[in-house]
């Protein structure tokens, strides 16, 4: 699937799902635990933000990695870390 046809649409009904990133030598599950309108873009895609839940460790670094989805195919996407609690870190992914 082409990024610039995904939208808030396309991951709302997926939010508790399972993603895997292959990050060799080890495969990271990230859930997907919110899907928001992040603003509003007159003549464009609704920009929209993704928050994911993976475990503490790894720590991914900001990258693009492939997302695997087993409704959704790969996806490459952009994903930043933004906090990590006793158990687990949270990422984000904007699309404009």
């Amino acid at each position: 699937m082409d990024l610039h046809e995904l939208t808030v649409a396309t991951f709302e009904p997926r939010v508790g799902d399972s993603f895997t990133i292959d990050a060799a030598p080890l495969l990271v599950e990230l859930v997907l635990e919110s899907a928001n309108v992040a603003g509003e873009r007159p003549g464009g895609r609704e920009p929209f933000s993704l928050v994911f839940r993976g475990p503490r460790q790894p720590l991914l670094a900001q990258a693009i990695y492939h997302l695997e989805h087993a409704g959704l195919g790969v996806l490459e996407i952009f994903i930043v870390p933004i906090g990590q609690d006793a158990d687990s870190t949270s990422y984000e992914a904007i699309f404009t």
